[in-house]
């Protein structure tokens, strides 16, 4: 079974042996796009998620004080040349301060790499699924214009296929990590390689992890449901292990969130639009409230949570604007909750702990 113990080595060999290959590496904003269409132009997707660990950020020149740590570290990793590997940089707007990232790397930073944008529907109206698909195929003229390539419909279903067993792994894996012989930041190294590994590579290493599930559950504690953007810094794990509680599932914008389910379209671009707008419930897609809270109740009652984490980036917007009313929403069906809010470039703080242990020890 392979090890996940060393994401950032992982991360350079797998842009390495990509460019080795002819290929290119595309930098990829949260959240979500269509990898298969960058995979059929032969570009690798290697998301952006801050990183973390980003202590004297440039981007403080370009950015307000209160925008999310997300948009202020990827900026910052752009001005000091952290993606340089990268041939195209894919900005989502995914939201404000996203979008606003994106408009100023088109128009301010103006860096070597090419920059695109995807326009994502909000809400769940008739109209979405045909407006993602011409965004898509908008998408694909735009690269056809700047490789010279153009991948044929049935490249393009190759590639789809292949993005769809990946994610066939992925949403296995879940359906499976209380049986899996991972701990918790070693599941997660798993589940979030897929930020940067092809899907053919990601998909042989799920399958050697499943292959080795045992039949009784591996977990012990209090199980608990995380939710949020991003699990950094990812003590937090770690942590929740100390504090005597398990997460049994997770509402993760860069993980949970993100099990696509196939596309049904013999369209290509239709197909590729469907299975981005049937992922879980997310306010980053401006799903309704009333969906998120169904999601995370149902969950909870799968997985037997008796509580939720929600651990949120400060300042981010869509994730906060709903809590309120999803938390009391959760309380009236008997599921409690709590809330850390983090920087990416802190580390937990021992208030935070001393919260974390509190909510776990209030579950037993």
């Amino acid at each position: 079974m392979r090890a996940f113990s060393e994401p950032a080595k992982q991360r350079k060999e797998a842009i390495q042996k990509h460019k080795e290959r002819g290929g290119q590496v595309a930098a990829v904003l949260p959240i979500h796009y269509p990898r298969a269409l960058l995979r059929a132009f032969n570009y690798l997707p290697v998301e952006v998620w801050g990183p973390p660990q980003i202590i004297n950020r440039p981007s403080a020149a370009h950015l307000q004080p209160y925008i999310c740590s997300i948009a202020h570290n990827a900026l910052s990793f752009l001005l000091t040349g952290g993606l340089e590997p990268a041939d195209l940089i894919l900005a989502p707007h995914t939201c404000d301060s996203l979008q606003g990232l994106g408009s100023i790397i088109l128009d301010f930073i103006k860096p070597r790499q090419a920059v695109l944008t995807l326009y994502l529907p909000r809400g769940g109206e008739p109209e979405s699924l045909e407006y993602l698909a011409r965004e898509i195929q908008s998408l694909y003229n735009q690269l056809e214009l700047l490789t010279g390539c153009s991948p044929s419909m049935a490249d393009l279903a190759e590639s789809i296929h292949r993005e769809e067993a990946a994610d066939r792994a992925l949403s296995e894996l879940y359906q499976q990590r209380l049986v899996l012989p991972l701990d918790s930041p070693a599941f997660y190294r798993l589940i979030r390689s897929r930020e940067y590994l092809p899907a053919e590579v990601f998909e042989s290493a799920a399958r050697d992890v499943l292959s080795v599930a045992a039949e009784s559950a591996q977990q012990g504690g209090t199980p608990i449901l995380l939710s949020g953007i991003v699990p950094e810094p990812m003590a937090v794990l770690e942590a929740i292990t100390t504090a005597g509680g398990y997460i049994a599932g997770d509402d993760l914008a860069c993980c949970g969130r993100r099990l696509y389910p196939p596309g049904a379209s013999p369209a290509p671009f239709t197909r590729m639009a469907e299975s981005l707008l049937h992922a879980p419930a997310d306010p980053t897609r401006g799903s309704p409230i009333q969906e998120r809270f169904e999601w995370l109740l149902d969950m909870a009652h799968r997985t037997g949570a008796r509580g939720v984490v929600f651990y949120e980036i400060k300042f981010c917007e869509p994730e906060l604007f709903d809590l309120p009313v999803l938390r009391k929403k959760l309380m009236k069906s008997g599921v409690r909750s709590t809330v850390i809010e983090i920087d990416l470039n802190d580390g937990l703080t021992q208030q935070n702990l001393t919260r974390l242990e509190a909510f776990l020890e209030a579950l037993q």
